[in-house]
């Protein structure tokens, strides 16, 4: 069990600044995409709260609850959101992306199935499909950087509107 008293490891972003503004770069590039397709960004939030869920990354979580609650998500599908499918708190189109982000999160365990994709593209067109695999792509590769690196949840604060 890793204690938040962990000794700090290396700073990628004062190490490696390039690499790190590239990662930014791909995040922005990956919201902008959702935005010309029109993905909510109520779904991209879940997105990025389900992917680091799976992923047991607190420092993601921390940041992208806040900014779920920030932009008006309720609680109560805050507290679900790990066992979605077994509630009635979700649209259709949100369990499409779920399943989708779950897919692909734990690719490792098989292929994106073609029954998950396909309830995707009855919901989604390509360009909102492609924008979720972006969105899903990028917090996997950001919760597996804070997790690397062990940054501490808590300090972060949505930003103001």
């Amino acid at each position: 069990m890793v204690k938040n008293d962990s000794p700090s490891r290396v700073s990628l972003k004062s190490i490696t600044p390039d690499v790190s503004t590239a990662m930014g770069g791909l995040h922005k590039a990956a919201v902008s995409a959702a935005q010309d397709a029109k993905v909510e960004d109520e779904i991209l939030e879940l997105v990025r709260i389900r992917a680091s869920q799976i992923n047991g990354c607190a420092f993601c979580l921390d940041m992208h609850t806040k900014d779920a609650r920030a932009k008006g998500e309720q609680e109560q599908r805050l507290h679900v959101l790990n066992a979605w499918r077994e509630t009635p708190f979700f649209s259709e189109r949100e369990r499409a992306a779920l399943a989708l982000t779950e897919a692909v999160t734990l690719v490792h365990d098989g292929r994106v199935p073609d029954e998950v994709y396909a309830e995707a593209a009855e919901v989604f067109d390509e360009a909102q499909i492609a924008a979720l695999i972006w969105a899903a792509t990028v917090i996997n590769a950001y919760n597996r950087i804070a997790i690397a690196t062990r940054m501490v949840p808590g300090a972060y604060q949505p930003a103001q509107k």
